[in-house]
């Protein structure tokens, strides 16, 4: 390698090339900029380049060097002469041990910022925070070798003060990246599997497809040659083709008794949502469910081949366990072949032996199936004679990352070994004949028990649709005796006799006669997810006694079950767009309570794709959905929206560019810059060739993007767009405008965040004045508008005049928006900052307290907001010596945070 140094003279210069006795170096980690702003291996032979941006950094690497006093230093972008494709191949292949072997390493960070002007010695600075979770550096995946290989990383913002070390921001470091803390505390490759290793780069990007993978070498400790263009998934085989080649021991095991089933055909969308639910994170346990014969164990059996096929470090276990004896054996036989010693002592219990093998992070990732766990005493009653004796559901490994499968043709046990993460299957022979499908459906008047029911009887006899209405068409008795057979379904309540002729022949008949509108309500029953429906959703009854005593009838015949306390009843997903409501923060009892019933009726596929009806319950479903912070799956649903919209409306129609911003805002609201960054100019550069460049909507999309800009510390380019939207605003709408007046305010926002403060203030200043006079100044904008000049206060550590601004914001919300606004939460929070960096530990404890405990309740306790919450009294509690309550608060933020 070649190292910098700086002479007496100040000037910079490479060292020869060093292949032994490299002196002690320190070296650099960043974020590439543009081609053409970064210094260069050809700049420095040529003299050249200083007045790069890239250069800043090279002089920085060299001066915090010398503070701590190292001579040599080192920074990729001009100590790699990439004209050369051996030095470039050397380079890269070494890059890991190079970080490593470095006496310092510095990370800077151009999109963090620190207020040096804050008074109170390590004051918090949330803003920091927000900015350090949010940075560039955290995407590139490159950065992650320089994060995981130093022993000594210090972290750097924009302006070169010192943020922290790798030791001190471990835990922030570990809740922005997902990697264990102990991969910081000292990396050691063979802990980790090849699967573990891969997840730490899903979320990064590299400007080259291929660099995802030769990222990695020193990650995986392996040596490969570079080909670019062989694009990432030929890069991704080569490595593992070697790290299988240089690790053998780390090979998988495949412990299946069965060959694979050439005969297997369909089932892709049961296998892919099986795949999902197992392998996505989102669970480690799944159970498929379903009678004799609908191919439960083919399908586990092909999912275990695809798993293979498509994670070639992923171990597969099968162990059958139809009985105690056969499971035992299938115990024995998978120690055997994991090599676990002590297996052939006769009085060692295999089962504990077996568990806490593949519970320990050195197993590497496995998928874990059972087949045909159907008996539920099995598994919930003691396996030996002894009082305490374990369960054998308590001998199943946990482990983060790895998958536990079982088959069952009970439910009850499904549910047990797997909780709600289950798959029903049913034969997919009975729905071919779509005519036999619907005649029957009527026959059975739509009666959910009567359909369940009736698809056992079937599915245990092996007979078509055809075959049971024939048996319908027999004499009644015949009918009684057929709906009376005898089957399991433990969906059904305790309290439901299992007959279904009771229930069709006689009570519906006599409901429908009483009670017409006790018989519309009924037919909903399988239209919905059967648990907590609010009964605001039922259709409207003549009067609402009529409604009522439509709900005593079905309560009095054991079809529904009431909750005193909710009034929580089912009914006809089908009006479920009409009364689902927007994301008004007054709303969210509301919506949280009909959240369930819009998934399922979003996930059963059953309605329409392209319906105008669907498209109105994404849209709201999904803003509700990010209201409350659950970006992943808002992210799902906008996007469903989206693609409807294209195909229903056009790319460019008003509603599609409206669905693309508010994805780009879910993105931005994830860090997701580059992601926010590409839709939201797609949206702009559409809006400008369809409305104007000066059209409210195209302003409205700059300014969504000079918001990016703002969020990534790239505050020339949105000050540009900010100060275009805003002489814009100015000349189309005029200067008192409501959008005007927005654009002003976020012009201040991005002075601010630059520490320009008095130019930051004169807008406030100016906005406040405006909206006062236009408004009020009680108004929610005007309010908004006085916490924006309290920050700059605060920034300025003028302490006394942002405290006076931030009480009266809080007080006025209180009495004009409520307590527990989410806007009166914010403005409490505020003023407990003020408190905080003055000192003052007890005022700002006895309102974050406060505000901790009211965003539990009206939020959640996960949700960002309360997250950030406690995060903030965590710190308060911390610096009055509390230590113990401020740990075990962050446990708690950990704990809500995954």
């Amino acid at each position: 390698m070649r190292l910098l140094e700086i002479d007496g003279n100040n000037k910079l210069s490479l060292t020869k090339y060093l292949a032994s006795n490299i002196p002690a170096y320190a070296i650099l980690s960043h974020t590439w900029g543009d081609d053409g702003q970064e210094f260069t291996f050809e700049d420095l032979a040529k003299g050249a380049g200083k007045l790069k941006p890239g250069y800043r950094k090279i002089r920085f690497c060299g001066d915090q060097a010398a503070r701590d006093g190292l001579r040599y230093f080192w920074v990729d972008t001009c100590c790699i002469d990439k004209s050369d494709a051996a030095e470039l191949q050397s380079a890269i292949n070494s890059m890991f041990l190079w970080y490593k072997n470095a006496a310092r390493c510095y990370v800077y960070l151009p999109d963090v910022l620190l207020f040096k002007e804050n008074k109170v010695q390590n004051s918090y600075d949330l803003n920091f925070e927000i900015a350090f979770r949010a940075s560039k550096w955290f995407t590139r995946g490159w950065t992650l070798q320089e994060l995981v290989a130093p022993s000594s990383v210090e972290f750097f913002s924009t302006g070169y003060q010192r943020i922290g070390d790798k030791k001190s921001l471990e835990r922030l470091i570990h809740e922005v990246t997902g990697i264990p803390v102990e991969v910081f505390q000292g990396y050691e490759s063979a802990r980790y599997s090849f699967e573990d290793k891969l997840s730490w780069v899903t979320k990064r990007q590299t400007k080259k497809d291929e660099d995802m993978v030769y990222s990695l070498l020193g990650i995986f400790g392996v040596f490969l040659p570079l080909n670019y263009g062989e694009g990432r998934n030929n890069a991704l085989r080569r490595l593992r083709d070697e790290v299988e080649r240089c690790f053998p021991s780390e090979r998988p095991a495949w412990i299946v008794p069965f060959e694979r089933n050439s005969r297997f055909t369909g089932r892709q969308v049961q296998l892919t949502e099986v795949e999902e639910k197992l392998l996505s994170g989102g669970s480690t346990r799944t159970a498929i469910v379903g009678l004799g014969g609908v191919s439960k164990t083919q399908l586990a059996l092909e999912l275990a081949y695809q798993v293979r096929d498509k994670y070639r470090n992923c171990s597969v276990i099968w162990i059958p366990a139809t009985n105690t004896e056969s499971l035992h054996q299938a115990y024995l036989d998978v120690a055997r072949q994991l090599g676990i010693a002590g297996y052939e002592d006769t009085q060692v219990d295999v089962k504990r032996l077996v568990r806490d093998h593949l519970s320990k992070d050195s197993a590497g990732q496995w998928l874990l199936v059972f087949d045909n766990a159907d008996d539920i005493n099995m598994w919930t009653g003691q396996v030996g004679s002894q009082s305490g004796s374990e369960r054998l559901i308590d001998y199943l490994p946990k482990s983060k990352h790895r998958c536990i499968l079982f088959t069952s043709r009970d439910r009850k046990t499904a549910v047990k070994l797997a909780q709600q993460n289950i798959k029903c299957l049913i034969d997919p022979g009975l729905v071919n004949d779509k005519s036999a499908t619907k005649t029957l459906l009527q026959e059975l008047t739509y009666l959910p028990l009567a359909i369940v029911q009736a698809a056992a009887y079937i599915n245990e006899n092996g007979i078509a649709f055809a075959d049971y209405l024939s048996l319908l068409a027999d004499q009644e008795e015949e009918v009684i005796e057929l709906l009376s057979e005898e089957f399991e379904d433990h969906g059904r309540y305790r309290n439901v006799k299992n007959p279904v002729a009771t229930t069709w022949l006689i009570s519906f008949q006599q409901i429908r006669r009483r009670d017409p509108l006790a018989a519309d309500y009924l037919s909903f029953m399988c239209c919905i997810d059967p648990k907590d429906i609010p009964q605001s959703l039922l259709p409207p009854g003549p009067s609402r006694k009529k409604e009522i005593d439509a709900i005593g009838t079905l309560d009095a015949y054991s079809f529904i079950s009431k909750r005193p306390a909710d009034q929580a009843l089912d009914l006809h997903r089908l009006r479920l767009e009409d009364v689902f409501p927007d994301d008004d923060h007054q709303n969210r009892s509301v919506w949280r309570a009909y959240l369930p019933h819009a998934r399922c009726v979003l996930g059963s596929r059953l309605v329409d794709q392209s319906q105008q009806s669907r498209m109105s319950l994404l849209w709201r479903y999904a803003t509700c959905l990010s209201a409350d912070g659950l970006w992943d799956e808002a992210e799902a649903a906008y996007i469903e929206g989206l693609e409807i919209e294209k195909r229903e409306l056009g790319a460019d129609y008003p509603d599609t560019l409206t669905s693309m911003a508010s994805l780009a805002s879910t993105f931005r609201d994830q860090g997701r810059w580059e992601e926010a960054e590409k839709l939201e100019l797609q949206v702009m550069e559409t809006r400008k060739t369809k409305f104007g460049a000066d059209h409210p909507s195209t302003l409205t999309s700059m300014a969504s993007l000079a918001s990016t800009f703002r969020n990534q510390g790239r505050w020339e380019e949105a000050e540009k767009l900010q100060q275009q939207v805003m002489e814009t605003s100015k000349t189309k709408l005029g200067a008192d405008h409501p959008d005007t007046l927005t654009s002003m305010a976020n012009l201040a926002s991005t002075y601010r965040d630059q520490g320009r403060w008095e130019e930051a203030e004169k807008l406030d200043l100016q906005v406040i004045e405006t909206r006062k006079t236009k408004f009020g100044a009680d108004h929610p904008s005007t309010l908004a508008s006085m916490a924006n000049l309290a920050a700059t206060y605060q920034n300025q550590g003028r302490w006394e005049e942002a405290e006076k601004l931030e009480l009266e914001v809080m007080e006025t919300r209180k009495t004009k928006l409520g307590a527990d606004h989410p806007d009166t939460l914010t403005s409490m929070a505020n003023l407990a900052s003020t408190f905080r960096n003055q000192g003052r530990w007890e005022e700002a404890e006895k309102l974050e307290l406060e505000v901790v405990e009211t965003r539990k309740t009206k939020l959640r306790a996960d949700h960002p907001d309360t997250l950030t919450s406690m995060n903030n009294l965590a710190f308060t509690w911390k610096s009055q010596g509390r230590v113990d309550d401020a740990v075990n608060l962050m446990m708690e933020y950990g704990r809500q945070s995954d």
